[in-house]
């Protein structure tokens, strides 16, 4: 399938006070980093090439990937594809994330740093239009905050052009919310926290909305689970999926195919139609999954489906 940038199936909004231009679906690279432990498969170098070629031909503008996404080896693969492109094709935006060191666990400002150099080597690229400050619950919020510290460099590094736009990516929602709150950060990512088993993150959206920073939900699916099915594949957030999530997931499914719709569908409108979120993140390891994440976010949902996924998400 052909797409035109100048006709998008998938029309943009702002990302908050970043003023990127994005689309309300996001593909996720971090399984393109070939990461086995995390997601339970490996991703073949020349199928990942693959995929990330036809990203930067689809309507899904917005690309998200992390410098520990297999240490590095999501960003290298994508850096192949755009040394072949010449560059970031027009139009699209690309975000990745600074992290601490993988193996020591250093979360310094230099490490920081170290991060940043390191992701625009592997890319390819003189800046990035958008990072995030990644996990930073693997440090404090006061070390973080420190001078000299992750943020202060991070900062710095916007003042120096290596980076446009700052953002903050991370689990626990009472640690996000104190760094949305300083106001330093212009976009923010939470993930696994608000899908149909699990809206901890429900309160974040509105601090978001509060503070113009542009908010972006990871994880619909919980890491796979409720887009294969619980049945298929009864895993959520990297790990072994609790039997209440699994048994509460086979009744959603259930309900979806008594409508013959795909239980992918309702989990990633469960995000798309709430109108805090900018964004929603879909990780994606073979091309035609673009294609497929389109159509399932424009299936047409009966009221009836949503009414009996709310009563089973609420019970």
């Amino acid at each position: 399938m052909s797409y035109s940038q100048s006709n998008p199936i998938l029309p943009l909004r702002t990302l908050g006070k970043t003023g990127l231009q994005v689309p309300a679906l996001c593909v996720g690279c971090a399984p393109l980093g070939d990461m086995p432990d995390t997601f339970a498969y490996s991703v073949p170098e020349e199928r990942a090439l693959e995929t990330i070629r036809a990203i930067f031909k689809s309507p899904i503008t917005f690309v998200d990937t992390a410098a520990s996404y297999g240490d590095g080896e999501s960003e290298r693969r994508i850096g192949v594809v755009l040394k072949e492109l010449g560059g970031v094709p027009a139009g699209y935006v690309l975000a990745s994330k600074a992290d601490r060191d993988l193996k020591t666990g250093d979360f310094s400002g230099d490490q920081m740093r170290r991060s940043v150099e390191r992701s625009l080597r592997l890319l390819g690229l003189d800046r990035l239009p958008l990072l995030y400050l990644h996990d930073p619950e693997h440090t404090t919020f006061e070390a973080a905050m420190a001078p000299n510290g992750p943020v202060e460099v991070l900062q710095r590094c916007k003042e120096e052009g290596l980076i446009e736009h700052l953002g903050v990516a991370g689990g626990p929602i009472d640690l996000m919310t104190r760094f949305v709150e300083t106001d330093i950060f212009e976009a923010a990512i939470s993930h696994n926290r608000y899908t149909l088993l699990n809206t901890e993150a429900d309160p974040f959206w509105d601090v978001c909305q509060r503070h113009g920073v542009g908010a972006v939900n990871a994880a619909p699916y919980g890491s796979g689970m409720l887009a294969k099915g619980p049945r298929a594949y009864a895993r959520y957030e990297y790990g072994e999926a609790p039997k209440e999530y699994v048994e509460k997931a086979i009744k959603f499914e259930d309900a979806c195919q008594r409508y013959n719709i795909p239980l992918a569908a309702v989990a990633l409108q469960f995000s798309l139609r709430d109108p805090r979120i900018h964004s929603t993140v879909i990780g994606m390891t073979r091309p035609e999954r673009l294609d497929e994440t389109v159509k399932l976010a424009q299936t047409v949902i009966p009221d009836e489906l949503w009414r009996e996924i709310e009563v089973i998400r609420l019970s």
